[in-house]
């Protein structure tokens, strides 16, 4: 039997309803990177050739420059010089089959966790919510691959878009929480696939994956 809980403007469905944490803060647990895809050396060569300076900031530079607020696609990508952008058109362009979301809370989207801990897809939308006041933009069957969430480091805070496929349902709800007006967040940004996680998307998001001295990497 499958339980609902709304929780942050965010109505997740599960079987398994356990540890949720919703401070303000994204606190991604061990548990949910277990089976994360783990680039190629040839998908990770060609991520680095379109790093720009200050993408990944950490030490008394997390929290500072252009990357430190994602407030959707078009505008995160601004920074990237054109060369860049001939070189690897597939990261500067939402993939066929996904699209990103920017949207109020609460959100009034039903999530069911499609593994135990791992992904989580819409099941419905609640009547009269904000995401059902879309239209068709959001549908059942739907997979989250991405969420904005927020993370601090002392006093210093960035917003960022995070890969969700293979977060746990109460990270996603933690995550979509953190979206909060003391950070300078009016709306929560997500991104979703549509029938399938292709290879085109997972490629995709692997650019909004930290490296491994990062503060968003645990």
């Amino acid at each position: 039997m499958i339980k609902q809980l709304l929780l942050t403007g965010v109505i997740i469905a599960s079987r398994n309803l356990c540890n949720l944490s919703c401070d303000g803060f994204v606190v991604i647990s061990r548990n949910s990177l277990k089976n994360r895809y783990i680039p190629s050396k040839a998908t990770s060569t060609n991520l680095k050739a379109v790093q720009v300076s200050g993408l990944w900031n950490a030490g008394n530079k997390f929290g500072k420059g252009p990357f430190r607020y994602y407030d959707g696609f078009e505008k995160w990508m601004e920074p990237f010089p054109q060369t860049d952008r001939d070189a690897m058109p597939e990261y500067f362009q939402i993939p066929e089959g996904a699209y990103e979301i920017i949207m109020n809370k609460p959100c009034g989207i039903v999530f069911e966790e499609m593994e135990i801990g791992r992904g989580v897809k819409v099941t419905e939308l609640v009547e009269g919510g904000n995401a059902a006041k879309l239209g068709d933009a959001i549908q059942p069957g739907d997979v989250l691959i991405g969420v904005t969430a927020v993370k601090n480091v002392g006093a210093k805070w960035e917003r960022r878009l995070i890969p969700a496929i293979n977060l746990s349902f109460d990270t996603v709800v933690a995550a979509i929480g953190s979206n909060e007006p003391r950070w300078g967040c009016s709306n929560v940004i997500l991104m979703f696939a549509r029938n399938e996680y292709s290879d085109e998307i997972e490629t995709f998001m692997d650019f909004f994956e930290p490296p491994s001295d990062n503060p968003w990497k645990l």
